[in-house]
């Protein structure tokens, strides 16, 4: 037969392989790559009978030889064997405890009370830094262990209502009880120079600085007004009116004093004229 112009065939090949040939060559492959990658000893469900063949225990099946089975492992119907066994061996196995989680365990040891300490409160002459120095005095401190401290937020505690205003500095050191301090919620600088802390190991005691950052001025909206002026508060009637860099008039019976060389003259005030006298109304009926 000629299979020159036959459809998916190469001149001088044998032709395009039949469905039966296609499935033996997947078979030899797959059992190729099994005998390579799997160890037929280990696997459970292999066992070898009285008549030299071969049987799966999962799938029921038999096979003549290694190969043919290694075959068979790798096919779809003992994958879905496999799967359906594992889904149902994870069914009927009881629940498994949750693993035990670290424990820290708490120090418990016996308070003595709270320490003696000393606030002051300064500022730096050249920047104008506001900073609190705190000594704590810690006599009966235990041995190998060192003060600390930490800022807390007043969400984070439980004793007041929390107010976003302060902030609490937090001391500790066994055998003496946590103590804080109130100060207020302000941003800290912690420059090298600005925030420090020092433990003196022959006085037992513990010093800690820090200063607050500098605010930022708050801008006033206008110019300013000139040198030498101040700016009048305004009348409640009325805008106020410029008096031109006049002195104010004078209270009654007082003269007006000289003016200084130089300065122009005060306008010519006309003279005052008298005023009529005005009748007098008689009270109204409801009055009498």
């Amino acid at each position: 037969m000629d299979f020159q112009h036959r459809a998916g065939g190469k001149t001088g090949s044998g032709g395009v392989a039949s469905a039966s040939e296609s499935n033996r060559d997947r078979r030899e492959r797959l059992r190729q790559l099994a005998l390579e990658t799997i160890d037929i000893n280990k696997d459970p469900y292999f066992m070898k009978n009285h008549l030299g063949s071969y049987e799966c225990k999962l799938c029921l099946t038999l096979h003549n030889n290694e190969g043919s089975y290694l075959a068979h492992t790798q096919g779809k119907k003992h994958q879905t064997n496999l799967a359906r066994r594992a889904a149902k061996e994870a069914k009927d196995a009881p629940a498994q405890p949750a693993p035990a989680k670290v424990k820290v365990e708490v120090k418990k040891f016996v308070k003595i009370g709270r320490p003696g300490y000393k606030v002051t409160k300064q500022r730096d002459s050249e920047t104008g830094q506001q900073s609190l120095l705190f000594q704590i005095d810690y006599p009966e401190i235990a041995e190998g262990i060192g003060p600390r401290h930490r800022f807390m937020s007043a969400y984070e505690q439980r004793i007041e209502p929390p107010d976003r205003r302060w902030q609490y500095l937090l001391m500790a050191a066994e055998p003496y009880e946590t103590i804080s301090f109130k100060v207020p919620s302000r941003e800290i600088d912690k420059a090298e120079n600005r925030f420090w802390t020092h433990w003196n190991k022959e006085t037992k005691q513990f010093f800690l600085q820090f200063h607050f950052k500098m605010e930022k001025p708050i801008l006033q909206s206008g110019p300013p007004p000139p040198g030498g002026l101040k700016r009048p508060p305004p009348l409640m009637g009325g805008p106020h009116q410029p008096n031109d860099g006049l002195p104010p008039p004078p209270p009654g019976g007082m003269t007006i004093p000289p003016l200084p060389p130089g300065t122009p003259g005060a306008p010519q005030m006309p003279p005052q004229m008298a005023m009529p006298p005005m009748p007098m109304r008689p009270p109204p009926p409801e009055a009498l």
